[in-house]
């Protein structure tokens, strides 16, 4: 089997056994047990891929027998797609890599660890891998600061990862489970999957781009606007000030105990897309926890006139959400923001009611005089894990 892999210029039995971290004697047992329907006397990527996941699942416990029906069911159909996704052998240390790259061993081991990569054998990197160094150590040399490039790579790491998730988990849950409902042989399913992800996969990249492109493209733009207004000596390096907004539905739990998870999603669906759609130019979601969604901007008075509004023109089908606003100066880093001012603020939205817009007084002095706006004193609140007591102001549209 090997002799023939590598006169084929595929991977040999003993790479696909050592890729596994079994003996290639055991390998040979679970092709001629059926295991490994990918096999057809040359070891592809797809086949190696598989005898991978036979490997992991023996690990976990599973019986030789479990996972041949699995494979039957078309359970463990990943061998084809693998060949769509493979990336050339490693043949590089990381030393070797490094080097060649004009970078310490070090900054590699912290790029790696801080993609989300950090799983990879760093003994065996291909030169696509090297290539990559190099361009970073362009990236560097440029006069980008490590600093600041690590906290990119994190980001890039994290978000990419989420993509990346969701692509799979709902490519699974909406098309390969289907057809393992409709009892589609595994290999049939195998061959559809590998379809679809040849067909949609050029189209990511290009929609990456796209989007990545006109998103930087608006936050230079705010970002420039952001300068001309803020004061270059005010903040410490590293800190921006900025408005930050909590939102969540009021009454998520009783929603979820009466009326099910798949109604509750679907109100947390349209309640973020309707804070997306919504939301002033300034100003974006930087994460969600279930219910709850992160605001931040860079405006006082178009945030509290958002809430407001938003709170007249939720839609019928949406519980009343309620919402808590601060401004202050936050520590940035990784693309989110940390600090007293963000907890403060976080803690303003919990003693808010039902459809009810909060803010403290720095917002308040903020938008004061504002046309259109009623801010209604409700006198000094103790908020958790915060000494001095937080005066607040109930935030309405003014009665023309």
């Amino acid at each position: 089997m090997s002799a023939a892999s590598a006169a084929a210029g595929g991977l040999t039995l003993a790479e696909v056994a050592a890729g596994a971290g079994v003996s290639p004697a055991t390998v040979r047992r679970w092709v001629a047990g059926g295991l490994v329907p990918q096999y057809e006397g040359a070891w592809t990527p797809g086949a190696a891929a598989h005898v991978r996941i036979v490997a992991r699942l023996r690990a976990r416990g599973h019986s030789l027998e479990e996972i041949r029906v699995a494979g039957e069911e078309g359970r463990l159909a990943v061998g084809p797609i693998e060949n769509l996704l493979s990336r050339p052998g490693g043949r590089h240390t990381a030393e070797e890599a490094a080097r060649e790259a004009g970078l310490t061993v070090e900054l590699l081991e912290r790029i790696y660890a801080n993609l989300g990569l950090s799983a990879l054998s760093l003994d065996a990197l291909s030169d696509d891998d090297v290539e990559m160094l190099r361009y970073i150590a362009a990236m560097l040399e440029a006069g980008l600061p490590e600093q600041v490039f690590i906290q990119l790579v994190r980001v890039y790491g994290q978000a990419l990862a989420q993509i990346a998730d969701a692509e799979v988990r709902l490519i699974h849950m909406y098309v390969h489970e289907p057809l393992m409902r409709e009892g589609v042989p595994g290999l049939k399913i195998a061959e559809q999957m590998e379809g679809l992800v040849s067909e949609v996969l050029p189209f990511t990249v290009p929609l990456m781009d796209y989007t990545h492109g006109r998103l930087l493209a608006h936050f230079v733009e705010q970002d420039v606007v952001g300068h001309m207004e803020a004061d270059p000596d005010g903040l410490d390096e590293g800190r921006l000030r900025v408005v930050i907004a909590f939102a969540d539905l009021a009454g998520y739990t009783r929603l979820t105990e009466e009326r099910g998870d798949e109604e509750e999603l679907g109100a947390v669906e349209r309640f973020l897309e309707s804070v997306e759609r919504t939301l002033p130019i300034d100003a974006r979601v930087i994460k969600t926890l279930g219910d709850e969604v992160m605001i931040v901007g860079s405006e006082p008075l178009a945030l509290t006139e958002w809430a407001v509004e938003f709170q007249e023109q939720r839609p019928e089908r949406l519980p009343p959400p309620r919402i808590g606003i601060h401004y202050g100066e936050a520590l940035y880093r990784d693309g989110d923001y940390y600090g007293r001012e963000v907890n403060q603020a976080a803690r303003v939205v919990a003693r808010a009611d039902a459809a009810e817009v909060l803010v403290t007084r720095v917002v308040a002095e903020a938008v004061d005089g504002a046309d259109g706006l009623v801010l209604e004193p409700i006198g000094e609140v103790g908020l958790k894990g915060f000494s001095r007591p937080t005066e607040l102001f109930v935030a309405t549209r003014r009665e023309r």
